[in-house]
């Protein structure tokens, strides 16, 4: 049984840190549902597992290409949880080109542009896989999608779909462009209302960073800017929120 002190331990340690995951090229997913669509989609590089874990996952160590067994202690190191499950795959990343990302004819895109929260970025990739979306971009300095906060929050659906990383905004409006997406941008001081905007066609919606929000030449580039409506007395959406309804607006129109 592995310690936290052996290698293979150490060295996946490492993974919870961007440094380690750029340097080894690969992250950490935890607990049973990333873990059952990381080895649904072939991602799974080696699966370390506790005794109480092993019993109450059968079905998931059967699946994995190297199972290593590990203590509580290895266990509690290779967590980013309060309460860890004693069940973490490394895997091997899952971002591709955005052209590669964007090909076949996509018909809804969501692009995180200097999105910072891993939380948020989570949850945003969860609910573009629930609307059905064909791919999601990060643009920018946005946060990094194996960031284990993130694997978490979008609960396997960055397994689902293509996701790209790319660091020129410019570049990923070009891209969507050549894809024959319209792109409409989200801004909460826009005149048009989502309501009434039209929704038709293939779209990538265009979502900002948390506190400042799309930078002015994005949202200057953008086919059409939104903003979601609110009748109450809230002084704004949390952007994951704000996404959830955009990315819905078209499934909600029976579109």
């Amino acid at each position: 049984m592995f310690t936290h002190k052996t290698p293979r331990v150490v060295a996946a340690r490492r993974l919870t840190t961007k440094s380690g995951r750029d340097d080894a090229g690969r992250f950490l997913a935890e607990g049973a549902q990333a873990v059952r669509e990381a080895l649904s989609f072939g991602r799974v590089h080696e699966l370390f597992v506790t005794e109480a874990a092993a019993e109450r996952h059968a079905d998931l160590l059967a699946e994995a290409p190297r199972v290593s067994y590990i203590d509580r202690r290895a266990a509690e190191l290779l967590s980013e949880t309060v309460s860890p499950q004693g069940l973490v795959a490394v895997c091997d990343p899952v971002t591709v080109p955005v052209d590669e990302a964007l090909a076949g004819r996509p018909r809804l895109v969501a692009v995180l542009c200097g999105i910072a929260d891993p939380g948020n970025a989570g949850t945003v990739l969860r609910v573009a896989d629930a609307a059905g979306a064909d791919a999601v971009v990060f643009a920018g300095e946005a946060v990094d999608v194996h960031n284990g906060k993130c694997v978490r929050a979008s609960t396997g659906s960055l397994f689902h779909l293509p996701v790209a990383r790319e660091r020129d905004p410019a570049a990923v409006l070009e891209a969507c462009g050549r894809a024959g997406l319209r792109t409409i941008a989200t801004d909460g001081h826009a005149e048009q209302d989502l309501t009434g905007a039209p929704l038709d066609g293939p779209i990538a919606w265009l979502f900002g960073n948390e506190a400042h929000g799309l930078p002015a030449e994005v949202a200057g580039a953008a086919d059409l800017t939104v903003r979601v409506p609110i009748p109450g007395h809230a002084e704004s959406l949390n952007l994951a929120t704000a996404a959830a309804v955009c990315l819905y607006a078209r499934v909600l129109r029976g579109g």
